[in-house]
């Protein structure tokens, strides 16, 4: 079994502490180093080890303030389209590894924030929506091309968490190539954890049978099963690397699965074709084909996420954030 790893502070002006998270109480590591890619290399199984470094601080969750175990130089790389439930509502239908490319982008770590914070919608976003992923920490570092198969993806991946790919869809939609950066990347973008699920021996073998279930105002919005993923994470970690980077610590979020606001109908879709080079037409054309659109968040919805084995043998806990409007 694996171990539960969290990032947490004590009070808003204390430094943040790394520890295990176990029978839902807090057990501090004697760490103090804040980035996640120091000190992944040693949470590693056996785990004894590690349990035998913390002190039971006697604090629950409720007790502290939970921050994101993905840190402030954690890579975010991410997966579009990569549930064929998702494509489909997307406009692209029958999407397959051999019909379609892996479509690849950042996410910058500013959007980075705790399990429990608020998500910010910026002042000139219309349409927020939301998108429960599984994201795979990086193990080790990768700098240079790799093969990488099915059983070697032990070998590449630390462990599991939960991030929400919050989008700002008139912004992403609203400049020339779509500004997918922009508008996946506002702060508080990306909530993420509670915890960071350090795999334990053959645990990666989990990975095809993880369900993704997001609630908006307690009613279940998204429902998916990570063996619906389009292009598998072994393939696309071998696809990136012959182009970028990785190092320990990063992350790489797989795609959301189907039941996310955004609606890709024909009105929709023309608002967007037919003003391909006229920008602010473009965003006025695209809010307009959307903003009857219900499903989109409101300022005071609750979302929560969850991501757990079907067999339950392992959870990475439970998201809880409010959308809250940009102060001026």
């Amino acid at each position: 079994m694996g171990i539960s790893v969290i990032r947490f502070q004590r009070s808003q002006h204390s430094q943040p502490q790394w520890g295990l998270l176990e029978d839902e109480l807090v057990h501090e590591l004697p760490w103090q180093e804040q980035e996640l890619s120091e000190v992944i290399n040693r949470l590693a199984p056996p785990f004894s080890y590690l349990r035998q470094l913390t002190t039971n601080t006697g604090l629950s969750l409720s007790q502290v303030t939970v921050l994101s175990p993905l840190t402030s130089n954690s890579q975010l790389l991410c997966q579009g389209l990569n549930y064929a439930d998702h494509a489909a509502e997307a406009g692209a239908k029958k999407r397959t590894p051999n019909n379609s490319e892996n479509s690849l982008f950042l996410k910058s770590s500013a959007s980075l924030t705790g399990a429990y914070s608020d998500v910010v919608r910026p002042s000139e976003c219309r349409l927020l929506d939301y998108e429960i992923e599984l994201g795979l920490v990086i193990k080790k570092n990768i700098d240079k091309a790799v093969t990488i198969n099915q059983k070697q993806l032990a070998e590449y991946v630390a462990g599991f968490i939960i991030c929400n790919d919050v989008s700002a869809r008139d912004v992403q939609l609203g400049a020339p190539a779509m500004q997918w950066f922009q508008g996946k990347s506002y702060r508080s973008f990306c909530p993420a954890g509670p915890i960071l699920y350090i795999l334990d021996e053959n645990e990666i073998e989990q990975l095809p049978q993880l369900q993704l279930r997001l609630w908006v105002n307690g009613k279940l919005r998204q429902n998916g099963i990570t063996s619906q993923l389009i292009h598998k994470p072994h393939h696309t970690l071998q696809h990136i690397s012959r182009f970028s980077n990785m190092k320990a610590g990063d992350c790489l979020l797989t795609g959301t699965p189907g039941g996310v606001a955004l609606e890709m109908n024909l009105k929709t879709g023309i608002s967007i074709l037919l003003n391909m080079s006229k920008d602010a037409k473009r965003k006025e054309k695209f809010t307009k084909a959307q903003i009857l659109n219900t499903q989109y968040l409101q300022d005071g919805d609750v979302i929560e996420a969850q991501i757990s084995s079907q067999d339950g043998s392992i959870h990475l806990g439970k998201q809880k954030n409010i959308v809250v409007p940009e102060l001026a």
